[in-house]
């Protein structure tokens, strides 16, 4: 395939408000049940630090997942990247991509393979939006599965019509 533009934007997926809301609002809540329950029934002393310990690591998680959500995922002819300019994964260096129901992927997502340079990339997760850990990357979760299929079925087109030199 020929682009213009190498930063024309060909597909988009962005978490869902209801998604985003309801995640954001369980994880939230579940996090100050904890620390509630900790503190209205203490148990011995070593559940009550552990339940305030898992308390604040929910919150924790719900503020991380809050600002992962606010963001986008992008792909363009050349790299898939996050809102913020993070470069997930380089279209050459993708090799396979799973949207099996039995792959080890995100709800709503798809899971990709990647070879040469982008075995170097460091581990990355953006709760919520997608994953990194050495050669594989998972991405979807919050994002709708409409998003989500386009944009997989866009990079399958890419990676279809590839030349044998990449």
């Amino acid at each position: 395939m020929e682009f213009k533009d190498e930063n024309e934007v060909l597909a988009v997926a962005r978490a869902s408000t209801g998604r985003r809301i309801l995640g954001l609002t369980s994880l939230g809540l579940l996090g100050v049940l904890l620390i509630y329950i900790a503190f209205v029934r203490p148990p011995s002393l070593g559940w009550q630090v552990f339940l305030i310990a898992l308390g604040a690591g929910a919150l924790w998680l719900t503020d991380r997942m809050r600002r992962s959500t606010a963001s986008w995922i992008e792909l363009t002819p050349t790299e898939l990247r996050d809102g913020d300019g993070t470069v997930i994964a380089r279209v050459a260096d993708i090799q396979t991509m799973d949207r099996g129901v039995f792959a080890f992927k995100p709800s709503n997502g798809f899971l990709l393979k990647t070879a040469g340079a982008s075995q170097d990339a460091p581990r990355a997760w953006r709760p919520g939006l997608w994953w990194r850990t050495g050669r594989r990357i998972g991405i979807g979760g919050m994002t709708p599965g409409s998003q989500t299929k386009f944009m997989s079925e866009v990079l399958s087109a890419m990676m279809a019509t590839r030349g044998p030199h990449q």
